[in-house]
């Protein structure tokens, strides 16, 4: 954060009080928070919410939360100008859309491996696999006691949202 938006020695006004088309005084609230050199970041604020209601908002907090709520303010300004019906919660559940999709993607990832580690243990007679690694912490197979046999832990889910394919879960 710049600590003034007005150049040392000189009367540069900070980008709201150029955009405002007034003089930038010594004690302008917006000068720390706009310089002069980023004329876009104060002109969506002020289209989203108005120079009279950031100077309210500002003048009702301390000083050093400002800064955080300048940051805030320029955020959801910014969001409001992509998608003005949304904003950030537009962006917010985008992302949430993606996370789902990857969690499926990973889960059927998941379910191919177990499903290939399964045609792979079976194939070899008394759980003998030799492509296996042992020492990888996650073993493809238990044997109990003395037995030879392997023994899966597997359980089938249905997935509503893949359209009900069978994923298993571990």
């Amino acid at each position: 954060m710049k600590e003034s938006g007005r150049k040392q020695g000189a009367a540069s006004p900070c980008a709201a009080c150029k955009l405002l088309r007034r003089r930038c005084a010594q004690d302008c609230v917006f000068a720390p928070y706009f310089p002069a050199d980023e004329p876009q970041k104060f002109a969506n604020v002020h289209k989203v919410f108005g120079a009279s209601n950031v100077n309210k908002m500002l003048q009702e907090l301390p000083v050093h939360q400002r800064g955080d709520a300048v940051s805030s303010i320029v955020y959801e300004a910014n969001a409001r100008v992509r998608d003005p019906v949304y904003g950030c919660v537009g962006a917010i559940s985008s992302l949430q859309q993606q996370i789902d999709a990857l969690q499926t993607q990973l889960a059927l990832t998941q379910a191919e491996v177990v499903h290939l580690r399964v045609r792979q243990t079976a194939s070899f007679p008394h759980g003998f696999c030799p492509t296996s690694p042992s020492n990888s912490g996650s073993p493809t197979f238990k044997l109990m006691g003395s037995q030879t046999m392997p023994t899966f832990d597997l359980d089938m889910v249905v997935d509503q949202a893949s359209l009900g394919e069978p994923m298993w879960s571990f």
